[in-house]
């Protein structure tokens, strides 16, 4: 899944139509840079990719003082499909790009949907963490490779404060909290 494909249309459906610069400002409004590896020539890539791919349409042009007239865009059903897939898929996943730009548009689905899905990527995130520190006991020992038990003492610790920031999260969405699509 690209975190910035699911920027992108994010950022489409709540601005449309609108152009690319739009789209770019709008994120960095977000400090989206600061988590994601999303930069002006991914978001134009992007722009590209799903025009060509039928999930956003060219609208027409707006008029610009500082150059060229600008191309809007709009989400087509396709995109609108390609959007709900994605988030199903990012709201899920243990990758913090992904993850985050999940929660950036967490509000654009029913809260029970994005429940279940948060409760299976806390379930994932409790597994993963588990796993790992089940492998320390059983390692060869922190003389021969010590490093890598040290790994698995920091990655274990990341799935642990992933699983717990995940039911903070949930206990608000619980609660009632945000403005969601119902």
């Amino acid at each position: 899944m690209s975190a910035v494909r699911l920027l992108v249309l994010g950022v489409m459906r709540l601005r449309q139509p609108t152009y690319g610069y739009a789209v770019r400002r709008e994120l960095l409004s977000w400090r989206a840079e600061t988590w994601t590896n999303v930069k002006p020539g991914s978001i134009y890539h992007a722009l590209k990719q799903l025009t060509q791919e039928g999930k956003l349409s060219a609208f027409g042009t707006q008029d610009s003082k500082q150059g060229p007239g600008r191309t809007l865009f709009e989400v087509t059903e396709a995109g609108e499909a390609e959007f709900h897939k994605l988030m199903d898929e990012a709201l899920v996943s243990i990758d913090m790009e992904e993850l985050g730009a999940g929660i950036a548009f967490m509000d654009a689905l029913p809260r029970a949907d994005v429940i279940e899905k948060l409760r299976e990527q806390r379930r994932r995130s409790e597994e993963i963490r588990t796993g790992l520190l089940d492998m320390i006991p059983t390692f060869s020992g922190r003389y021969e490779a010590p490093h890598a038990t040290d790994l698995l003492e920091l990655w274990s610790g990341v799935f642990g404060n992933l699983s717990g920031w995940t039911e903070g999260v949930l206990a608000r969405l619980e609660a009632g909290e945000y403005r969601m699509s119902e």
